[in-house]
């Protein structure tokens, strides 16, 4: 005969599982070129393009509306699907001027700093 404590093993049990795998699988749906990009360039951002390297074309402005102040960090996420390395990346102030870094290997960096001092401009990464 079933009781409720035996009815209640097995479905404790299938939901453990569940969850297991549920939280396991969670990585697998981040892009393997996510990064997290830190502005220390003493200005806000106010465009941001990222682009795969090979291409010759800026993909969309990635903050659409928002800014991304002088010390502040964002999170950048790819999808899971996306196969390219490296990966270009364009800055632009509120006046439009921009700074480019070309060629950053993604795969291999999982933060970006950008600097920018007395015109020159320079990227720390990890």
């Amino acid at each position: 005969m079933l009781t409720i404590r035996s009815i209640r093993r097995p479905l404790t049990l299938l939901t453990l599982v569940t969850q297991v795998a549920f939280l396991t699988s969670m990585p697998a749906f981040a892009g393997e070129q996510d990064f997290t990009l830190h502005n220390k360039t003493g200005v806000e951002i106010h465009a941001l393009h990222i682009s795969p390297h090979k291409s010759d074309e800026w993909g969309d402005d990635i903050l659409g509306q928002g800014t991304l102040e002088n010390g502040k960090s964002l999170d950048i996420k790819f999808k899971r699907s996306e196969k390219s390395a490296h990966w270009d990346l364009k800055i632009e102030d509120e006046a439009g001027n921009s700074v480019q870094w070309e060629d950053l290997n993604l795969l291999e960096i999982s933060e970006v700093t950008l600097h920018l001092k007395d015109g020159k401009a320079w990227v720390d990464v990890k």
